[in-house]
């Protein structure tokens, strides 16, 4: 015994089971997001990059540690 649905009645329950993609902010360009890094002076671009490489040295690590106060070495370093 099988079941004929109407294609209408299928398009219908699948447009209301349907997850939807939000429809607000569908394009992103990269530049958008590098921009505070770009447009900040030298000194806080030197701290951002010298974060990132810290994060990245710690990547391989299974369970990272002391990130927060590698930052805050960072910072401290930077301030002085």
């Amino acid at each position: 015994m099988t079941f004929k649905y109407l294609d209408d009645a299928t398009a219908v329950v699948s447009n209301l089971l349907a997850e939807k993609r939000s429809s607000y902010n569908t394009t992103i360009n990269l530049s958008d997001v590098q921009e505070p890094i770009t447009s900040a002076s030298p000194e806080v671009r030197q701290i951002i990059e010298r974060v990132l490489q810290a994060e990245k040295d710690k990547l391989y690590m299974k369970f990272p540690r002391n990130i927060n106060e590698d930052i805050l070495k960072i910072i401290k370093e930077a301030v002085q």
